[in-house]
């Protein structure tokens, strides 16, 4: 049997990236922290974290944090059956998701369980095809994912699409493409992307105008509301998605590139198969608010 309170340790340490700011959560000593932490490795005969900058957990260390966090969710459905006075304090949900959902639909999701539950979420913001890996490290306990794959232990449910446009400014398109919109005009007309593992705008114009990832100029901007007020502002083109751009483009405030041709992507809901009550609400209610606001499969072809 482990000991849940090495196991705590061990998982605030990869959660603060630090021993010192565990030992403050905690509220115990440094030293105590390592102990509990060596003590849980002498156990298991492997090493947990790399100690480094950043510290890295190991494989075995991930597995053991997946476990814990599982047993976490599961005490605290318990606590509030019994009407403990556990169940008056919050509980910490881990969640990834890409920035997009973030910026659109998912708030409106969570709102009803926020105000009626006591619980706290941290969300792993990172792109849809990317947050997948988070679950299966067991860093979260589920995520939004453009994967339908679904991970040993967890349930997947489909919960809608998210239209992509390349989308541009009157101006931006004045100034790049007077002549339309042309494969060679591409390598001056700067294009936006999220982070270097977005691939979106690089399977558009491949796709559609046989560019390659490296035959453009590219601005980097690691935010969804950011991403977007550049390409208002002129200064890129960029891939959209319809729940963000709606109004724009029936302004005439952004235009589309390519009237026709998008990107769909399909978003999964990915989450530890546990009985869980907590996990039932979360499924709920995001299944319920994609349903209202991303577009169903059958609009699109996957």
């Amino acid at each position: 049997m482990f000991d849940y309170k090495q196991l705590q340790a061990l998982a605030a340490v990869l959660e603060e990236s630090s021993f010192d700011k565990a030992a403050t959560k905690l509220h115990i000593s440094q030293s105590a922290v390592s102990q509990r932490l060596r003590q849980l490795e002498e156990q298991v005969g492997q090493v947990l974290i790399v100690r480094g900058s950043p510290l890295v957990a190991t494989e075995t260390g991930l597995r053991l944090l997946k476990h814990f966090r599982q047993v976490e969710l599961l005490q605290m459905d318990l606590s509030v059956d019994l009407a403990t006075e556990q169940s008056q304090g919050f509980t910490k949900v881990k969640i990834g998701l890409n920035a997009d959902s973030l910026a659109t639909w998912f708030l409106d999701a969570i709102e009803g369980l926020l105000r009626e539950e006591q619980l706290l979420v941290e969300l792993e913001v990172d792109d849809q095809d990317q947050t997948h890996r988070l679950l299966k490290s067991g860093q979260v306990m589920g995520c939004i994912s453009s994967s339908p794959q679904a991970i040993q232990g967890c349930n997947c449910l489909p919960l809608g699409v998210m239209p992509y446009r390349c989308l541009a400014s009157p101006q931006y398109i004045q100034n790049y493409f007077p002549n339309g919109i042309n494969k060679t005009d591409f390598s001056k007309a700067p294009v936006a992307e999220f982070n270097n593992k977005d691939e979106l705008q690089n399977r558009y114009l491949e796709k559609f105008f046989k560019i390659g990832a490296n035959e453009y100029p590219k601005h980097r901007i690691p935010s969804s509301e950011s991403f977007f007020q550049l390409i208002l502002k002129g200064l890129a083109c960029g891939m959209v998605p319809d729940q963000q751009s709606r109004e724009y483009l029936d302004s005439g405030v952004v235009v589309d590139l390519s009237p026709g041709n998008y990107l769909a992507v399909p978003l999964y809901w990915h989450v530890w198969s546990l009985d869980s009550m907590l996990a039932r609400k979360l499924t709920n209610a995001l299944s319920k608010t994609a349903a209202l606001q991303l577009d169903s499969f059958e609009q699109h072809q996957i």
